[in-house]
């Protein structure tokens, strides 16, 4: 990656990751937050969504925040994956990552996001709160 900085925006609220069957289609209360993702596979159905959104009885990892890198970002750019998650897994920070065609949205836990947003900012990366 070069030398760039990076700026990445802190977005409201918290999101929780799902795990439907993956014979189930998107439901509509993923699609009612302000933010979702869906992604599916041979295995599964996964959401990621506002967690007050999410209805008891679905099995989620809840008490995520995101990082959302501005963008549009080139396809030819590399590494802003490899190096944002380096910064991270050095503070023995866990990710859930997300793409799309403009951007990459980075996870991570509530109860690490002082840390994580310490490392990095320490590293040159800029947050908007």
């Amino acid at each position: 990656m070069s030398k760039k900085i990076l700026t990445m925006e802190l977005l409201n609220g918290k999101y929780g990751v799902c795990r439907l069957d993956k014979t189930e289609s998107i439901p509509e209360w993923a699609k009612e937050s302000k933010f979702f993702s869906a992604t599916k596979t041979s295995d599964e159905v996964s959401i990621v969504c506002d967690e007050d959104n999410i209805p008891n009885g679905i099995v989620a990892e809840k008490d995520w925040r995101i990082l959302k890198i501005i963008g549009p970002l080139d396809f030819s750019l590399i590494g802003i994956l490899s190096s944002v998650s380096t910064v991270l897994a050095q503070k023995r920070i866990s990710i859930f990552a997300i793409s799309t065609y403009d951007t990459d949205y980075i996870l991570v836990k509530n109860i690490d996001l002082d840390n994580a947003l310490f490392a990095l900012t320490n590293e040159g990366y800029e947050v908007i709160k």
